[in-house]
């Protein structure tokens, strides 16, 4: 694998970086948190995804990016032959194959699995293969015998056969536990057939006891069905006599109701032949009655009249007394107009005076302001510069004479004393200064005479100018008063004329005696008048009556010939209520009859019914019995075969722990020959795992700090290839994350130019340290810094690197 090109924008700490990776050692230099993991962080996300980068999608997005700003990384890289291009975002990703326009795969899901296949690793694979952590280098030599041999397994993949062992444990736990379950809730197989066959027996049993219920069923049946029809007809025949019956009292009730009727009707006659004599003396007595009325009515509307009258005689004086009134105040109000005009001209005069007054005033106390502000400002710059010759003089006198010039930066020596002295007479001047205006602040501090007294003037003139202000709006509303005044009278003066000529209109001659004698006349009158009426609209019934008396006779007539009617057809009716009660007692013991043999038959039925599911449920039974115990003999076929492979897996584990420390052994020997030019030829992981190095076959007892440093490298680099050979990928790339922490200058120049000696098996060793120092064995640098001001990382090409890297 070969990286080419890498962007980042709004990712992490980096707006817009894009870094172009060539062949050879490439060092990424940096401070702590500029952002230089942050690079091969990018290319694990760009690859795989998901949870691969730290804090998770929340954290990965550049903090002072715009709210909808786009998160992207991408990726370009050769492979196997061909050359990729991997767009990622934090909700897409896009995946391009040599140079094409079109994508081969266009979902986060789709790329990653595409890119798995096509890498052959997993991610934890593809980080212990090509990249190596902060102090991985030497993390095995803190670590215990077991401890290193379980590091060994998990960088290895060895572990997920610890994982597939423990699944296997936990199948082989569940089918225990299956089994016994099933074991103990599995019935007896003699107790299942005893049931099947007691229920057999019961189910001829009840079969027998159906059957006589049956024959007992059909004989009741016989004889209920004889019986039946005469039944049936003699509650036709009681039916009919009962509802003749119905019908006789029917009939009779209402030739007594009619019977009343009639006896009301010839009352009613009776009455209004009675009220016609009563009425004829009631209207000689109310002839003279609609004359009177009339009468009554003209006195009446000159009753109204008279009263109008008085109303409008109240009301004209009341308005004769409001237009005194109001003459008298329009006499007060009339010098208002002129009081109007002289206060007008009196408030011009007086504002023109204050415009004055306000104006001169302004310019003096502005002229007062600026010296204060003057003698202020001067004498704080003279504050400053006295303070800064003070300093001058004192680093000088510090110093002595071998100080150096505060204006040139030259040695003083011989003009020490002659710089001293015009510092001296620079501060002398400054303070003579400083104390004038300081005592000319003290003078300016309060108002001047001539300003207190304009501000004085203008303050009477404000006073007097607001007392004329209220005076005139006193006045005007005086004006309003008068004109309001003028239109009140002359309305009311309107309408005084013409109450008087209302009041000469109306006419006269009202009797008010004669008026309460005809009302008392009237009054007796209409009590005759209404006792005339009540006896009139009696009368005026005689006729309906009259039609009502002759309606209830033939009613009367129709009816007793109906009751002879319904007589004679209820006694040709046949049949006595004895009858009828002997016919009823045989039914119903037939019918008691039928419907026990009917019960009976349901109640063999049902135990027939009830014994047939006992033999279903026996028969059940019986078959789940044989179900289970199928069952059971694959659950235990299927833990024979899980026992086998956990014992399996136990032999392959031991083998390939076996199998693993000659392996390493062999791979770190041979990258161990290479970079010690032959010095060293072989190395070897005890049975401890750890790593010894042999000359000429024989263990080292001591080995200095360098050497150290080129066993952990080479062990580093077998493991990285073992994982790349197994994956099916060439070991061309290789990450190492801040590996010079702990290590002092020598040995961090000993490990690079290890690595340079490995130029010919890795295309690309890509660094990323802290350290100034080791810029120098590299053959080119990208450097990694933090701007506070834009909040990002800056990225740009180190002094010794080739063009390729470009920020954007």
């Amino acid at each position: 694998m070969k990286l080419l090109r890498l962007r980042l924008v709004n990712f992490r700490q980096h707006a817009d970086t894009t870094i172009a990776f060539e062949r050879g050692l490439t060092g990424i230099i940096g401070p702590n948190g500029a952002g230089k993991s942050t690079i091969l962080e990018a290319v694990a996300w760009a690859l795989y995804g998901g949870d691969t980068a730290r804090g998770g999608k929340d954290t990965i997005r550049f903090v002072r990016a715009p709210a909808r700003a786009q998160v992207r990384v991408e990726l370009e890289f050769e492979l196997g032959g061909h050359q990729y291009r991997v767009v990622r975002g934090l909700t897409m990703a896009e995946l391009y194959l040599d140079g094409g326009e079109e994508t081969i795969a266009n979902s986060a899901t789709a790329v990653g699995e595409v890119l798995q296949r096509r890498l052959g690793m997993s991610r934890n694979e593809f980080f212990n293969t090509y990249f190596t952590g902060q102090k991985e280098l030497t993390v095995m030599a803190s670590l215990s015998a077991t401890e290193r041999g379980q590091f060994l397994s998990r960088v290895l993949g060895y572990e997920k056969l610890r994982a597939a062992q423990e699944l296997v444990e936990l199948r082989r736990r569940d089918l225990r536990s299956v089994i016994a379950g099933m074991r103990s809730g599995m019935p007896d197989a003699a107790t299942v057939t005893k049931q099947a066959q007691d229920a057999e027996i019961a189910l001829a049993e009840a079969h027998g006891r159906l059957a006589a219920a049956e024959l007992q069923r059909a004989t009741a049946q016989s004889r209920y069905d004889a019986i039946a029809p005469r039944w049936a007809e003699a509650q036709r025949q009681r039916d009919a006599q009962q509802h003749l019956d119905a019908d006789l009292r029917v009939t009779d009730s209402q030739l007594i109701e009619q019977r009343h009727n009639a006896d009301r009707v010839a009352n009613e006659l009776q009455q209004i032949a009675e009220a016609r004599a009563a009425l004829d003396p009631l209207l000689v007595q109310l002839q003279p009655f609609a004359e009177i009325g009339q009468q009554l009515a003209s006195l009446t509307a000159l009753q109204a009249q008279h009263l109008q009258r008085a109303t409008m005689s109240d009301g004209e004086a009341q308005l004769h007394a409001e237009l005194s009134s109001a003459r008298q105040e329009r006499e007060r109000y009339s010098t208002a107009p002129i009081l109007e005009e002289e206060t007008t001209l009196a408030l011009e005069a007086r504002f023109k005076e204050l415009e004055e007054a306000q104006g001169l005033l302004e310019v003096r106390r502005t002229e007062w302001v600026r010296d204060r502000q003057e003698a202020e400002t001067k004498r704080n710059a003279l504050r400053a510069q006295y303070a800064d010759l003070r300093d001058q003089r004192e680093r000088l006198v510090n110093l002595g004479e071998l100080g150096t010039c505060p204006t040139c930066q030259r040695p003083l020596l011989d003009h020490y004393r002659q710089v001293l002295d015009l510092l001296d007479t620079q501060l002398e001047t400054v303070q003579t200064d400083g104390n004038y205006f300081r005592s000319r602040l003290d003078q300016l501090e309060d108002m001047p005479a001539d300003v207190a007294a304009l501000d004085d003037r203008r303050k009477v003139l404000q006073a007097e100018h607001a007392a004329l202000e209220k005076k005139l709006v006193r006045v005007q509303q005086a004006v309003q008063t008068l004109e309001r005044l003028g239109r009140e009278i002359a309305t009311k003066e309107q309408r005084h004329q013409a109450l008087l000529l209302q009041i000469t209109e109306i006419p006269g001659g009202y009797d008010p005696a004669g008026h309460r004698a005809l009302e008392k006349q009237f009054e007796e009158l209409a009590a005759v008048s209404a006792q005339a009426n009540r006896l009139t609209v009696q009368v005026d019934r005689e006729a309906s009556y009259q039609q009502e008396q002759a309606g209830f006779a033939r009613q009367l007539a129709e009816l007793r010939a109906r009751r002879a009617d319904i007589a004679r057809r209820r006694a040709d009716v046949p049949g006595t209520e004895e009858q009828f009660a002997e016919m009823k007692d045989a039914y119903q013991a037939a019918e008691a009859a039928r419907q026990g043999a009917a019960l009976d038959t349901v109640g063999a039925q049902g135990e027939a019914k009830a014994a047939s599911a006992a033999l279903d449920r026996a028969t059940f039974a019986r078959a789940e019995l044989l179900q289970a115990e199928s069952k059971l003999a694959v659950l235990e076929s299927d833990k024979r075969m899980h026992d086998e492979l956990h014992r399996a897996y136990s032999d392959l584990r031991t083998e390939l722990n076996f199998q693993l420390r000659p392996e390493l052994s062999e791979l770190a020997s041979a990258f161990l020959t290479e970079l010690t030019d032959a010095r060293y030829t072989e190395v070897e992981l005890d049975d401890k795992y750890r790593i010894v190095v042999l000359e000429d076959g024989v263990p080292k007892p001591v080995i200095s700090g360098g050497e150290e440093d080129l066993a952990n490298l080479v062990l580093r680099l077998a493991i990285s290839q073992m994982i790349a050979e197994r994956a099916g990928q060439s070991f061309s790339l290789l990450v190492l994350d801040e590996i010079f922490g702990s290590l002092d200058d020598t040995r961090r120049h000993n490990v690079v130019e290890l690595l340079r000696g490995l130029q010919d098996r890795f295309e690309q060793v890509i660094l990323i340290t802290h350290i100034e120092g080791v810029r120098d064995g590299l053959d080119q640098v990208i450097e990694v810094s933090f701007d506070t001001n834009s909040g990002a990382a800056t990225v740009r090409r180190g002094a010794s690197a080739p063009a390729g890297v470009e920020v954007l």
